[in-house]
């Protein structure tokens, strides 16, 4: 130890944390019993990470008092102190806990903090809590001693913009004979939370199933437990209520809202496990971040193991709960939780489950799992693409929006096929309103087929892979031949255009060819128009379009030339048969076929200025200028 660890040493916040205080200290939250929460749920984990460091060394719980967590009113003091005797912090762990956000998309967060009216569930869901204790005090004083070591540190803030710490006290070492303790000077219009009932109110509503004991010390008699400290999980169906369930939620997933969906079961047999999972009824702000991971707590025999074991796909990393083993052994290592072949079991039964449980909510609760599909439905079709042996079942989960409504369900679309109709019809892109006016619709239209319309950036992936449902493959209306032929039009089709001539085929094509050049792969005529001039299709063998912009974005590919379909009977396309080969009008019309093609799949065209000059061109030659 050198001399300078005696000092008082002062430390700047990380710029985030500094923003971050400010919002805390300046905080329009309405609802500041949120810190009380935050602050036990830490000592929890720390009294989770000491019962587990000590399965390898049994030396760091030693003979003292079983774990537990203290909170102590002084309002002679104005103080409220949580205290835990769970695995503590030395002087560095201190400084990089409470003096950092080690996390990525710390700056996302701050800003939606910012934009937030409600910023609770923002401050649970980001692991920051701790700092939400500036929200009620104007000092706070951390106490640590870590588990097997002798010095005693200080930390001390009043949420400006850095911190002290220092060798603690006499007194404050013989407080804390192992872990934390951390002492808020209260703010006058905080003096509340020193009421014995507030504080039971909030410990009863958010912390009632921490698995350690929380006592309330009172100025003036015993300490006595104020929460059931009981594994939830492990207690039957029968014994809870749907209020149960709500408090097990918010404590486990840091959520405020509501369970869309509660799963509870146990699993008898060759592997013995509970399973308590939620479906959250509001998606997280970081919900598409690259780095995100699902969040299912691991225990084993009811002692907390790990959150980051993997225990479900990640197309279902939104649901939040617990998985306690009774057979994996404590020690369990990160290699052998990638390996264990038991493990590996639970992970494919309760990922099955949760499929299951999420089938039958929909068929018999669906408006609950219309609230689950608005928030993650994105995030589940990454199974249909990721997961083969599940990818029947998701697509029976999978909501679209149609041609028909919103919230189609493929047996719905399947319901409504038309006379001789065999395919489903999808068409991907970067919008509805604008896939709803896309003009390869327009001989489904005529026909009254319904069409999936697919927005979401994961539908250029999931239909990239041949998909079928109940026997019905998946067509896509953007990408190979098509032919509708056999299924009756409903329309009526406006028979002053069926008696005008067709441009003749061969001459046109050969014309467009010569004027497009290198700029698309082939001109055919098309059977997907009935009244627009032309659009762009993917070859059948290749990627679809949308997935080519998608991935061209991120650089992960290039871009193929498309196929321009062309309508005859448009009289766009017969002014080139009627134009000289070669000439200026025949390029113009035949680049001006390709540009607005383009515009409407939300492309620019490759020169907007030629395609500006080119329009005008051809405008003026229409008004005889």
């Amino acid at each position: 130890m050198t001399t300078s660890d005696t000092a008082v040493h002062t430390h700047p916040f990380q710029a985030e944390v500094s923003e971050l205080l400010h919002l805390m200290v300046h905080s329009v939250y309405s609802e500041t019993d949120i810190f009380l929460r935050e602050l036990v749920s830490n000592a929890s984990d720390a009294c989770d990470k000491l019962r587990y460091e000590a399965i390898e060394s049994p030396a760091l719980l030693g003979e003292g008092d079983a774990l537990k967590i203290r909170v102590i009113p002084n309002k002679t003091a104005g103080t409220l102190t949580i205290a835990d005797n769970g695995i503590g912090m030395e002087r560095q762990e201190l400084i990089d806990h409470l003096g950092t956000i080690a996390r990525s998309g710390t700056k996302a967060f701050v800003s939606k903090l910012k934009e937030a009216k409600d910023g609770l569930g923002l401050i649970g869901q980001f692991g920051v809590g701790f700092y939400s204790a500036f929200m009620v005090a104007e000092k706070i004083v951390v106490v640590s001693r870590r588990a097997g070591e002798s010095d005693v540190w200080s930390w001390t803030s009043s949420g400006g913009s850095g911190f002290e710490i220092a060798r603690a006290s006499d007194e404050e070492a013989a407080r804390v004979a192992r872990g934390t303790e951390i002492v808020l000077h209260l703010k006058d219009d905080a003096k509340k939370y020193l009421e014995t009932y507030e504080i039971e109110r909030i410990v009863s509503a958010y912390s009632d199933n921490i698995l350690f004991p929380i006592e309330l010390v009172p100025e003036e008699g015993e300490p006595r437990q104020i929460n059931s400290a009981s594994a939830l999980w492990q207690r039957s169906k029968s014994e809870l209520t749907a209020e149960d369930y709500k408090k097990a939620y918010q404590q486990i997933a840091s959520a405020f809202d509501d369970p869309a969906m509660t799963l509870h079961y146990r699993a008898e047999g060759r592997y013995s496990y509970a399973v308590l999972l939620f479906a959250p009824s509001t998606k997280p702000f970081d919900l598409f971040e690259p780095n995100r991971k699902g969040r299912v707590k691991l225990y084993v025999r009811r002692v907390f193991i790990t959150d980051d074991a993997d225990l479900l796909p990640g197309y279902l990393r939104f649901i939040r709960g617990v998985v306690d083993s009774e057979d994996l052994p404590l020690n369990i290592s990160r290699e052998m939780l990638q390996n264990n072949p038991q493990l590996a079991q639970i992970r494919k039964a309760v990922a099955t489950r949760v499929v299951s449980e999420l089938e039958s909510l929909a068929d018999k609760d669906p408006e609950n799992f219309a609230r689950i599909w608005d928030a993650f439905g994105a995030v589940l079709k990454e199974g249909i693409y990721e997961d083969f042996e599940r990818r029947e079942k998701l697509l029976s989960l999978s909501r679209f929006t149609t041609t028909s409504g919103e919230k189609r369900s493929l047996k719905d679309v399947i319901a409504g096929f038309k006379p001789n109709q065999t395919e489903i019809y999808y068409l991907v892109g970067d919008s509805i309103e604008r896939l709803k006016s896309n003009p390869r619709l327009e001989a489904a239209t005529a026909r009254g087929i319904e069409v999936l319309l697919l927005s979401d950036p994961v539908d250029a992936f999931w239909t990239s892979m041949p998909s079928e449902f109940d026997g019905k493959p998946l067509k896509s209306l953007s990408q190979g031949d098509l032919n509708l032929d056999l299924i009756p039009r409903t329309d009526e089709p406006d028979e002053a255009k069926q008696d005008e001539p067709a441009a003749d085929e061969a001459a046109t094509i050969a014309m467009i060819k010569a004027a497009l050049g290198e700029r698309v792969s082939d001109v055919k005529v098309s059977t997907r128009l009935t009244s627009s001039a032309s659009c762009l299709v993917a070859d059948s063998q290749g990627p679809s379009r949308e997935l080519e912009r998608i991935l061209s974005q991120q650089n992960r590919g290039m871009r193929t030339k498309p196929i321009l379909e062309i309508n005859l009977r448009h009289p766009l396309v017969t002014a080139i048969t009627r134009a000289q080969a070669g000439s200026r009008a025949v390029d113009d019309l035949s680049l001006l076929l390709l540009e607005q093609a383009q515009i409407l799949d939300g492309e620019l065209p490759e020169d907007p200025a030629a395609f500006a000059a080119r329009l005008n061109r051809l405008v003026l030659q229409g008004l005889g200028g």
